[in-house]
């Protein structure tokens, strides 16, 4: 699906409630800015190799952490003060919630958001109840969209939260959560298309098993290809043309989840005739638990064509879990940016902040501070991955190193021409291979952090 920007402005966007009124709009000032609340890296409408920021970006903010988090852990309460929840969870306080949204992110000056059904409206006393709930929600989230340009980067159904998803949801043993989730996700289908959401995202955050003793791991993931062959059959149906997406992740909460990481991932929709339909969104932090860099995830994902989005974190190495932080490290955005920008893009995807405050960061302001960190980071990672690409020097090195493939034997290998036996004649002839040329590690990562 082709990927626009908004037609109105980034700033200067209608404000629907009090509560940020006191944080000023978050426009760039530059390098040598020392106002906290500005962005020091992120000119939206500035060009860069030939893109404007926005759209080499394509920067969304999240429903759940940002707006419905409140900091709970598993040793005590929440500690962030939500101003406008009146501690209810009707429909009424998820209409109100929708016009903080559009506040925070206009503030931002940012053009997309991404939600779960459950983010933005209550369930009922029954699924029909639940699903009416989400359609009164979808009408006024449309009505925002249009009177502020900001738009749906993508949607989709939470099918981890509740007890009914607690030994799986495509994957699970009760045909009833099964036909439970197809309603989620055909009416989230359904409200993403009316909002114009550019992708869809399936996180499978239960897909998995925690004992191969009370799991019959065949059917399990049978049964999640035949659920996807579903979706993808009626989004065709109802001419919703949004790019499919799936968030791998390795473990928590499961012991093993059927989408480890990217090549586990391709290979389970490869195996199920899916592979045409899907590509993937990867979480920087999901990486790291599956015990991958974020750029191997990324580089997987491009060598193979799926490359989708992205979810924009970190975890902690003290911590090792999904702890969901904004990202900080230059170095890593700037490669990051760099597979990004050989691979032309994201396309219809964008950097969503699946994000949230720490704790004890607890006041409004701090959610503020938060997103212009990762928003600056991962600008800042483009500026660099821009100036080595224009600089060729990285480039040019992969280049040679491959260069025996360019010609003569090496092209018949590349060429699909070559067998065991010609081969084996080139290497007898040759009487041995050419010694390696040094793969300068070293020499690379002085260079890489030059630019940085």
């Amino acid at each position: 699906m082709a990927s626009k920007s908004p037609a109105k402005s980034s700033h200067s966007r209608a404000q629907f409630t009090k509560w940020f009124a006191a944080i000023p709009e978050i426009k760039y000032e530059g390098p040598a800015s020392d106002n906290a609340l500005s962005y020091r890296y992120y000119n939206a409408d500035e060009v860069i190799a030939g893109r404007k920021m926005r759209d080499w970006l394509r920067f969304g903010i999240c429903y759940w952490h940002t707006f419905r988090g409140v900091a709970q852990d598993m040793f005590g309460p929440g500690t962030i003060n939500r101003p406008w929840e009146d501690g209810s969870n009707s429909l009424s306080q998820a209409l109100s919630r929708t016009e903080v949204v559009f506040d925070f992110i206009s503030k931002l000056g940012l053009d997309f958001y991404t939600f779960h059904d459950r983010d933005v409206s209550p369930e009922g006393a029954n699924v029909a109840e639940t699903n009416k709930n989400l359609w009164a929600v979808a009408k006024r989230l449309k009505e925002l969209q249009d009177a502020s340009g900001i738009k749906l980067l993508w949607g989709t159904a939470n099918m981890f939260s509740h007890p009914r998803f607690a030994q799986g949801a495509a994957s699970s043993p009760s045909a009833d959560t099964l036909a439970y989730c197809a309603n989620s996700v055909k009416e989230m289908l359904d409200v993403s298309k009316f909002l114009g959401g550019e992708s869809y995202v399936f996180w499978g955050g239960r897909e998995g098993y925690n004992s191969l003793l009370n799991t019959n791991l065949k059917r399990e993931t049978d049964h999640m290809a035949r659920f996807f062959h579903m979706a993808v059959d009626y989004a065709k149906k109802i001419s919703y043309k949004a790019q499919f997406l799936i968030e791998p992740k390795a473990c928590e909460p499961t012991k093993h989840q059927y989408d480890f990481d990217a090549a586990t991932s391709l290979c389970f929709l490869r195996g199920a005739g899916l592979d045409k339909h899907f590509k993937f969104n990867i979480e920087a932090n999901h990486a790291t638990l599956a015990g991958h860099d974020f750029v191997h995830e990324l580089e997987v994902c491009v060598s193979n064509g799926v490359l989708g989005s992205v979810d924009a974190n970190r975890g902690d190495v003290m911590n090792g879990w999904d702890t969901d932080q904004y990202p900080i490290d230059i170095r890593e955005s700037a490669h990051a940016l760099l597979v990004i920008m050989r691979n032309g893009g994201l396309g219809a995807g964008g950097f969503n902040f699946d994000a949230k405050v720490r704790r004890d960061s607890h006041e409004l302001e701090d959610m503020f501070h938060g997103h212009i960190s990762g928003i600056d980071t991962l600008a800042r990672g483009l500026r660099i991955a821009a100036k080595i690409l224009a600089d060729g020097k990285i480039d040019a090195f992969l280049k040679e190193r491959y260069s025996s493939y360019d010609k003569g034997i090496g092209k018949t290998i590349e060429d699909g021409k070559a067998t065991f036996e010609s081969l084996q004649k080139y290497i007898l002839e040759k009487g041995d291979a050419a010694p390696l040329k040094s793969a300068r590690q070293e020499y690379l990562e002085n260079l890489f952090n030059s630019y940085c």
